[in-house]
């Protein structure tokens, strides 16, 4: 106890170590440990809405391309050039020709996920063709180099293309772009280039949630992704007993002062249990502050998967780590028995209130195999129940098997031991559904709120839904919830309707989260809007309608005319066309009306 007590308090410290870190700097204050989620996508990114949704393209190993917005910008990419000796020459028209059949060919190749073709995606670069030669070359660049069907897009891409009958050869490169988080704002430094982070988290201890933290950590790794392993126990690290890395301490740059993770087969980890202490014994806020720290101060480079080892329970300590990163996604740990599932539900709704969907759900223990017949000596159904009551998407079964046991004493994860036996097997397809539901999550947030420049709306498709819906930019605005809006202390609205212009458009659009976007309006104000509060809102009914209202107001006054007055313009023009008179319109009018006078 005194030990600790020294670490942080600052009596400790070798330079370099992770004890001059702690020792240097004040454990942050629970506030501090704490900062709400909206805080920390307060702030809006300078990225275009294109590049925002271009950053979280993907097949199944990422999200949709820029699939909302500047399809143009992808056509950049792909270049046909003529091979002279003199240099590269401008695409002939029989050049131009053969570039549209070879990415004719390419479009044959499906997003199993995403239902569009790898072109649409933008997955194809650097298109170069030599008439001479028959030679065809390009890359496929995927956001993830775990994507499970890469090699399958790579021999149906070759397959394909050399197909053509002027086709000899054909030389494609699989790349990924580098890992990057879908808001790298308001991320901590050392975070800014994980691109997605998942929770492993059972809320009861003993259930093998460590195993499961680190097998899967070591399967995503296998199958081509940076990845690195944050034990988040202090009260009982794991990693140290469950991986051998020869430096068995932290480090810290006594410059920068941020903590380097030791190593261990090419996976980054970072446990209190490497920082010379052992378990600490110590109260929730310490422990919070130094959970923060280790977390956000480490320089964990660039990875595509950080898996964290979440600790037990739904408290403080929870509750810091899901607040003070971004995390993608959720995996869920649970054993056959009743009392199991009744904790691990606690965690779903933690995880659900939270907006972290969980992803996936491994039942451990879960049966063994002896004479050709599988026994369970723990019963069945946990697993089932956690997905049948809460909607998770997939189930894991892992068997009672004494290599693995062994294999987490001795510091050689089973995953790396026998990557072929059954427990591999699994894990392999337990990473294969993080990757992709990882890539559906990303996709679906990069697009859940786009502007519709044919309707002068917003578009909205919230994660998880199939419902789009569409809102009036003023409409949004006025809705802001914020305390520039709203007076925090008695609920005054501050913000009245005829502040906003019936004609506002917003300047840009972007995630933040999975439970947000952040809209820059021409005022310079950045609204945080939650999905939440966008499906409550007053929506568009006759959408059709305004969409040829709009377009009728811009061939009638002009191109851009529609932006200088487009609230008036496009109501005289539904009003000359008789859209409100319609029936529909007109009861679904009604509806509204009395929905704002109960509202009000």
């Amino acid at each position: 106890m005194a030990a600790i007590q020294q670490l942080l308090s600052g009596a400790l410290g070798a330079p370099c170590s992770l004890q001059s870190q702690l020792a240097g700097d004040a454990v942050p204050s629970r506030s501090h440990a704490k900062p709400s989620r909206a805080a920390l996508t307060r702030s809006v990114s300078s990225q275009q809405q294109g590049s925002a949704s271009a950053s979280a393209s993907a097949s199944l190993s990422a999200a949709a391309p820029a699939a909302s917005s500047h399809a143009g910008r992808r056509g950049k990419s792909l270049r046909c050039r003529a091979q002279a000796a003199g240099g590269e020459a401008a695409p002939s028209p029989n050049q131009q020709k053969l570039q549209g059949e070879v990415l004719g060919q390419l479009r044959r190749i499906l997003d199993p996920d995403l239902g569009a073709d790898i072109v649409s995606c933008g997955f194809i670069k650097e298109l170069t063709i030599d008439e001479g030669e028959g030679a065809v070359s390009f890359n496929m660049e995927l956001t993830t180099p775990a994507c499970p069907v890469k090699d399958s897009f790579e021999s149906q891409a070759r397959e394909y293309v050399g197909s053509l009958p002027w086709v000899k050869s054909v030389s494609l490169k699989m790349t990924a772009q580098p890992p990057k988080p879908l808001v790298a704002e308001e991320v901590p430094r050392g975070l800014q280039k994980v691109a997605n982070i998942i929770a492993v988290s059972s809320c009861k201890g003993g259930v093998g949630k460590s195993t499961v933290a680190v097998n899967l950590a070591y399967a995503l790794h296998g199958m081509g992704a940076k990845v690195g392993i944050f034990d988040a126990d202090i009260y009982g690290p794991s990693l140290p007993t469950m991986v051998s890395p020869d430096l068995r301490v932290l480090r810290m740059d006594a410059e920068t002062r941020e903590i380097s993770p030791t190593e261990y087969l090419g996976v980054k980890l970072v446990s209190f249990g490497f920082a010379g202490q052992g378990s600490a014994i110590m109260r929730g806020p310490m422990v919070s502050g130094v959970i923060n720290q280790l977390l956000t101060t480490t320089d964990w480079g660039e990875l595509d998967y950080l898996v964290i080892d979440m600790p037990p329970g739904t408290g403080d300590i929870q509750l810091t780590l899901c607040q003070v990163v971004p995390l993608t996604a959720a995996v869920i740990v649970t054993t056959p028995q009743k009392l199991a599932f009744i904790d691990v539900a606690k965690g779903v709704r933690m995880f659900s209130k939270l907006k972290v969907p969980c992803v996936a759900v491994v039942e451990n223990m879960a049966f063994f195999e002896a004479e050709g017949k599988r026994f369970f000596p723990f019963g069945k159904g946990s697993g089932s129940e956690v997905v049948a009551q809460f909607g998770i998407p997939h189930l894991f079964e892992l068997p009672i098997r004494p290599e693995l046991s062994a294999a987490g004493d001795s510091g050689q994860p089973e995953v790396v031991e026998d990557p072929q036996g059954l427990v591999g097997r699994t894990f392999s397809d337990v990473g294969a559904c993080v990757v992709q539901q990882c890539a559906k999550l990303r996709q679906q947030v990069a697009t859940a709120v786009l502007y519709d420049e044919t309707l002068r709306a917003l578009r909205v498709k919230l994660p998880g839904s199939d419902e789009e819906f569409f809102l009036h930019p003023a409409t949004v605005r006025r809705n802001d919830r914020s305390a520039q809006s709203i007076d925090e202390w008695t609920g005054e609205q501050k913000l009245q309707y005829s502040d906003i212009n019936d004609d506002i458009i917003p300047e840009s659009v972007r995630p933040m989260g999975n439970y947000a976007v952040a809209i820059v309006w021409p005022d310079g104000f950045s609204q945080v809007a939650p999905f939440d509060q966008l499906e409550e809102m007053e929506r568009i009914v006759d959408v059709e309608g305004r969409r040829e209202a709009v377009a009728a107001c811009e061939q009638k006054n002009g191109a851009g005319a529609a932006d200088v007055a487009p609230a008036a313009a496009v109501q005289s023009e539904l009003a000359s066309k008789g859209a409100k008179s319609s029936a529909a319109t007109s009861a679904a009018a009604q509806i509204l009306a009395h929905a704002r006078t109960l509202k009000e």
